[in-house]
């Protein structure tokens, strides 16, 4: 990774309406994954929680509490004409 991903991961999720972030078994380990949604969290961007398969991994830090959707197209639609 260069150096300054972050900041260019920052400046791209500035420019969404919304963030559909998908967890599976590896999100909790996922480092660029966690540091994307924490960003969504901070920048105020609408966060939608989505398990992409049966795996329901312990999620700690910010994504604690937080609701988790199951995958359908109809949650996602709901949640893109919401925003």
């Amino acid at each position: 990774w260069r150096s300054d991903w972050k900041e260019k991961c920052r400046t791209k999720i500035l420019s969404c309406d919304g963030m559909i972030a998908l967890i599976s078994k590896n999100t909790p380990t996922a480092d660029g994954e966690i540091f994307e949604i924490e960003t969504a969290y901070e920048e105020d961007i609408p966060v939608m929680l989505m398990y992409i398969n049966s795996d329901r991994p312990y999620l700690s830090g910010i994504l604690k509490d937080k609701l988790v959707n199951l995958w359908s197209w109809d949650n996602i639609k709901k949640f893109i004409k919401g925003l």
